[in-house]
Order: C-alpha cells, then structure tokens, then sequence
C-alpha cells in the first residue's frame, strides 16, 4: 500500500519536474522613476497614468524592465547504444543479478485442501467426563 502511493507521488513529482522545467515564462516590471508600479509574470505589466503625460510631453521617466526565464527546449533522449562498452557490461549484470534476485518459490501442493472435516454434534471428551492431563 505504502509502496504503490510512493511510486504514484514520485512519478508525479518527476512528470512536474519536466514540465516546469521546460516552460518559459516572462517577468516584466513596471517602474515609475525609482518606483516599482506593477509585476506581472506571463503577462504585460499595468502602466501608470504618467505613461499617457509622458507620451505628450514627450519625456521618459517611466521605464519597463523585462527578464525572460527561458526553459529547456530540447529534451535529450539517450539508448543503450549510446553508453560506453563498459556501462554497457555495468548495466547489463547489474539486471540480470537484480532480476535473479527475486525468484518464485515452488507452488506447494496441499493434499487436503478439499477436504472437509466431519461436523462435531458433541464433545465426546465433555460427555465422557475423560479429560488428559
């Protein structure tokens, strides 16, 4: 039981891994002369009222600054061919010693396993009063 909500968790744990390790996402930030206005993660940032004053007159305090977090885009998948001769022959024992491990026993054979024993109507021993001591 115990064993099978380990491997669930631990597959789940590895799936997220991947997943988040291969998405990008931005982090832009909205500054206002030295003031930090907005963060936004996966969208634009909100601009502040000044941006519409400053476009009219023409000058720039305001500021945006963007970082991009670039995930992996190639996933590497590698075969046994790949490996060198040695990890090859590593790996290859290692298998063939841990499968040899576990080994089914012998399927017992019970000779009474359809037999059914004789129903008691009384304790012979109660009524006879005889009793080993």
């Amino acid at each position: 039981m115990i064993k099978q909500i380990l491997h669930k968790s631990f597959s789940m744990l590895l799936a997220f891994l991947v997943l988040f390790s291969t998405v990008s996402f931005t982090i832009e930030k909205h500054f206002c002369g030295d003031v930090l206005v907005d963060v936004a993660i996966f969208v634009e940032a909100e601009k502040c009222e000044m941006e519409a004053f400053e476009i009219q007159q023409k000058m720039t305090c305001c500021k945006d600054e963007i970082k991009v977090i670039k995930g992996q885009d190639q996933l590497n998948v590698s075969s046994f061919d790949d490996l060198e001769f040695e990890h090859q022959q590593f790996l290859a024992s290692f298998v063939y010693s841990f499968t040899n491990l576990f080994k089914t026993l012998k399927k017992e054979i019970v000779p009474h396993k359809d037999y059914a024993p004789p129903i008691l109507v009384s304790d012979i021993q109660v009524l006879n009063d005889t009793f080993l001591i």
